[in-house]
């Protein structure tokens, strides 16, 4: 499979516009549990599910895709980057809808990423990214490949060029700085 996939990023690379499409198809599986991931960590009364978050992610992410994916991390983080947007959407319409009902805070503490985070307030977290990208654009990026790309430290290190000790080093600091910001 990794070989089908470097050939399907190196088509794309090159301009195939079939080959995106193929890449999206070969992974599905993989953006699917992801979507379940992140699905589990929000609110209750989701109205989209695992399936359909693929399906959206996929209008967003097809029609404007870069053509220059450097391989399945890179990829995956950009479909997580259009998971979260649909999320987001949908969370702010109901939001509007509900005028904010007592949604929960999220936490973000010392569990494993990839342990369940309870229930996400993804309007907040959201927000608290695009304040912490303006602040270090790096360090949110890195934030979205772990929380909402599932990526490991590592994993995410090699995806933004940065040794692993520094990824480390930005992956505590924005837990902190994130945790800090959603509690008050």
């Amino acid at each position: 499979m990794q070989s089908n996939v470097a050939t399907l990023v190196e088509k794309s690379s090159s301009g195939d516009p079939q080959a995106a499409s193929d890449l999206f198809l070969l992974l599905y599986d993989e953006l699917r549990q992801l979507a379940r991931g992140y699905i589990r960590r929000e609110r209750f009364g989701q109205s989209i599910g695992a399936t359909g978050l693929v399906h959206e992610a996929y209008m967003r992410l097809i029609p404007d895709a870069p053509t220059d994916w450097e391989d399945r991390t890179h990829f995956l983080a950009i479909a997580a980057r259009a998971m979260r947007q649909v999320l987001v959407a949908h969370a702010r319409t109901r939001s509007a809808q509900k005028r904010g009902g007592g949604v929960p805070a999220v936490t973000l503490n010392d569990v494993p990423i990839e342990a369940a985070l309870g229930i996400v307030d993804l309007i907040a977290l959201d927000d608290a990214m695009t304040e912490l990208a303006r602040h270090d654009s790096r360090m949110a990026e890195l934030v979205e490949l772990r929380f909402f790309g599932g990526l490991t430290l590592e994993e995410a290190a090699k995806s933004l060029d940065i040794s692993p000790a520094t990824a480390k080093r930005w992956w505590t600091f924005a837990r902190t700085w994130l945790r800090r910001k959603l509690e008050s």
